[in-house]
């Protein structure tokens, strides 16, 4: 992969809505977590609404939209044709309705409808991996970026097979008749998803995207500081969760020590790159500098919580209340800043890089409204100050809820832009991007081409 793909082979792409599809969903799992948060500070949510708050956003939005992102540009950047179209449709809805039912479960406190439903994500996340990795099975030689998204593919099929071990243990305690305790599948499960799917395919994005959307190079010290990350984190994630399984702290700590140090020289290396940037400013890099700022807020943080114990429920995703700082901060704004390029390319490649040089066409950038994208930025920004900021100060009340709301009017606004770049730009309809050939308008089309 270079720094900028010279040729888009089209012919090696999916069809536009099948990443379009897992990004819109995506979306709507994000405004109903944001939805459900908001409500938890207001007592309004019953059940297990922190569970389904926490699965909405992870699982919901970033693995989804994770699930698009690497459809669309494995094939793009590998320059390999993608596997299986069918399996990149099938993917999202079994993900989509195990996801579903298992959010209805925890607001019904209903644990044995757990069991099904997570053995459809299994099955969804399965068959994402499983398409990837054939995709990439025919690349003769991975550069950095391929060989985070291999990792991240692992982690995927690790953190899916204790997800369901832990529904199971809801209905039918089953840790405790083989000596290990549930805390500890805790541990590990959310190590593997946070550090090692999520943050593994954020590095491994960001090495290509950093590079590309700020017009430079990795060099002379980026080569090192990359070999590094590239040893120290998917080590660090498999040592702490190994930890974390067996209830052993030392090996937790280095874990955890690993993963630090590997956060520490990638984030050095993304703050290089913004640095060098060698094109005008756009709401995307905004949004990479407060997601590197807020990564190394996280790092300093987290430091003394990890080195003291790495095992308590507290320290789960860093130092205690750092939760928000490291998912909502640095990875919330890395997608939302991403998403921000990739749902205007994929449309300006499909409706209108075939008329550059026949008529006057708009620049990606020119897809979003800008106006709109100042106003989520703001938002988001604000309120995540606030959300972090009494996180971490352990004040509760109106300033916690504020943040909320500030986010939860901030998403509004981001989604409200992306969705407006579909209905004015996109060839296709919301519907047709959403439902497919199962799309009431795809219907009327094919009964009207039929009578003519």
């Amino acid at each position: 992969m270079g720094a900028i793909p010279g040729n888009i082979e089209t012919d090696q792409q999916p069809p536009m809505t099948v990443p379009l599809r897992h990004f819109v969903v995506g979306l709507a799992f994000l405004v109903a977590g944001i939805g459900i948060g908001i409500g938890l500070h207001l007592n309004a949510v019953p059940g297990l609404g922190q569970l389904a708050h926490v699965h909405l956003l992870l699982a919901g939005w970033i693995c989804i939209t994770i699930m698009g992102a690497m459809t669309q540009f494995v094939p793009v950047w590998s320059g390999a044709t993608l596997h299986s179209r069918r399996l990149a449709n099938l993917q999202l809805g079994l993900v989509v309705a195990g996801l579903s039912g298992f959010v209805v479960a925890f607001l019904l406190v209903e644990m044995r409808w757990l069991i099904p439903f997570a053995a459809l994500m299994l099955v969804g996340f399965w068959a994402f991996a499983y398409n990837i990795i054939r995709t990439l099975g025919t690349v003769e030689e991975y550069d950095v970026t391929e060989r985070h998204f291999l990792g991240a593919l692992g982690f995927f099929l690790l953190l899916t097979v204790l997800g369901v071990l832990l529904a199971i243990d809801f209905t039918v305690p089953t840790f405790s008749r083989i000596g290990a305790s549930r805390s500890g599948v805790v541990g590990a499960h959310a190590t593997l998803a946070v550090f090692g799917a999520v943050l593994t395919t954020v590095y491994g994005a960001l090495y290509q995207l950093g590079t590309m959307f700020t017009q430079t190079e990795l060099h002379g010290i980026d080569h090192r500081l990359r070999s590094i990350e590239e040893i120290a984190h998917p080590t660090g994630v498999v040592v702490l969760a190994v930890g974390r399984l067996v209830a052993h702290a030392p090996t937790a700590r280095v874990g955890g020590l690993l993963i630090l140090v590997a956060a520490s020289v990638f984030c050095l290396v993304l703050a290089r790159k913004l640095y060098e940037m060698q094109v005008e400013r756009t709401p995307m890099h905004t949004r990479y500098m407060v997601a590197a700022g807020a990564l190394a807020l996280w790092i300093a943080v987290t430091v003394p919580a990890w080195i003291s114990d790495p095992l308590t429920r507290e320290h789960l995703l860093g130092a205690a209340n750092a939760g928000h700082l490291l998912l909502l901060g640095a990875i919330g704004f890395v997608v939302v800043g991403t998403l921000y390029h990739i749902i205007p390319f994929v449309i300006w490649v499909n409706r209108y890089s075939d008329l550059l040089g026949l008529e006057d066409v708009p620049m990606i950038d020119d897809l979003y409204d800008d106006r709109i994208a100042a106003i989520d930025g703001g938002l988001l920004g604000a309120g995540s100050v606030l959300i972090v900021g009494t996180n971490l100060l352990e004040v509760a009340g109106a300033p916690a809820l504020l943040g909320g709301l500030l986010v939860g009017v901030g998403v509004v606004a981001f989604v409200s832009n992306m969705v407006l770049v579909l209905v004015r730009h996109s060839p296709h309809s919301i519907d047709r991007i959403v439902l497919g050939s199962f799309s009431p308008r795809r219907a009327r089309d094919l009964d009207e081409a039929a009578d003519d």
